[in-house]
């Protein structure tokens, strides 16, 4: 036989290539897909991971067992992470199994209880949960080896850590609590659309139109979900003529004027904002899962404003942000919002982190 025949033989005996429509869809993984990966050990955890850890297209990180209390931030590089934490960088570790105060003004290193061995077709990147921007705790991914915060390389296998900056409310953390949040996507990240928000500084309802952090207050305890006291920590913002000025370094909560419906096959995420829109930073958690504002009638994004340098004035109206949308691979099971949802904020105006008592809206 010929090794022309031998060749032909095996052709008609190879798998046909899959038509287009078998070809796995591209975009961030919903709910299903987030179980279906959770479930083939991509993402693991010792000792299992939890059904409510699942959003309608991210997925609940927690934290480990220690963290890590550390001269400086730093990026691995070519390393791993857990290569790093010797006496030159690490000043003492903190055991959060019995709790543990993380201070203003300090960064930590957390290992999380999540790992991952994602397959070569998929990738993450992580945001702060939106309760943790709200109290102005500055939180992002590291992985090992990695050259930028917060993005997990397609294939990656390794541990993840978070690190944590608290910059105005110092916080009592434990094992579990959950500050990070992660999306899973397969092929790279492509925006679908845009839209420019701007800033509401004529409410309707009362004349707040924002909260500003009083510095030097009491510890947030991580776990006490509405138990902390507003006026302990904030003071009211109210708006003269629809115009505020922000002080330089100074905490703000603002909302936008626009409602947000993030629709239920995308997701969205806060873009960090141009810096020929002024001269302050508009977000620090900026994932929108899908179904916002979709089955609630109000659905605004709640801002978290520093002024960088120097005094800064904001007009009702201003452009503060930009939304990107990316596509899902398939709408979610349980979108935000929805019956059966984790959703704190579902339908929300101007609103504070979770851990304070409800404010009118």
């Amino acid at each position: 036989m010929s090794k022309a025949s031998v060749t032909k033989r095996a052709a008609v005996g190879a798998p046909k290539r899959k038509a287009a429509s078998e070809v796995a869809t591209l975009g961030v993984l919903p709910d299903r897909e987030l179980k279906d990966v959770m479930q083939s050990g991509a993402i693991w955890a010792e000792g299992g991971l939890l059904s409510d850890q699942i959003q309608p297209a991210s997925l609940d990180l927690r934290l480990g067992k220690v963290a890590y209390r550390l001269r400086a931030s730093f990026l691995p590089g070519k390393q791993l992470v857990a290569d790093r934490l010797d006496d030159s960088l690490v000043m003492h570790t903190l055991d959060l199994t019995r709790g543990a105060v993380l201070e203003t003004g300090c960064v930590y290193l957390v290992p999380l209880q999540e790992k991952l061995k994602l397959p070569k077709d998929l990738s993450a990147a992580a945001n702060p949960k939106s309760s943790t921007g709200r109290i102005d705790v500055f939180v992002r991914a590291v992985s090992d080896r990695a050259r930028a915060f917060d993005g997990v390389p397609a294939g990656y296998q390794g541990d993840l850590y978070a690190e944590i900056s608290p910059r105005t409310f110092s916080v009592l953390a434990r094992t579990g609590d959950r500050l990070l949040q992660m999306r899973v996507r397969r092929g790279p990240q492509t925006p679908v659309r845009d839209m420019t928000f701007s800033l509401d500084l004529f409410p309707t309802k009362s004349d707040i139109v924002g909260y500003r952090a009083k510095r030097h207050s009491r510890v947030i305890d991580l776990a006490a979900i509405g138990a902390h006291v507003v006026e302990d920590f904030w003071e009211p913002v109210r708006a003269r003529g629809g115009r505020i000025v922000l002080d330089p370094g100074e905490f703000y909560i603002l909302a936008s004027k626009e409602k947000i419906v993030i629709p239920l096959d995308e997701a969205a995420e806060m873009a960090p904002i141009a810096p020929e829109l002024g001269e302050f930073r508009a977000h620090y958690a900026g994932f929108f899962d899908p179904g916002f504002g979709v089955t609630h009638s109000k659905g605004k994004a709640v801002l978290e404003v520093r002024s960088r340098d120097v005094p800064f004035i904001l007009e009702d109206g201003q452009p503060v942000g930009r939304l990107v949308f990316e596509k899902l691979t398939s709408k979610p099971d349980v979108p935000y919002g929805a019956t059966g949802s984790y959703s704190s904020y579902a339908g929300q105006g101007l609103r504070l982190s979770k851990y304070f008592s409800k404010t009118a809206e």
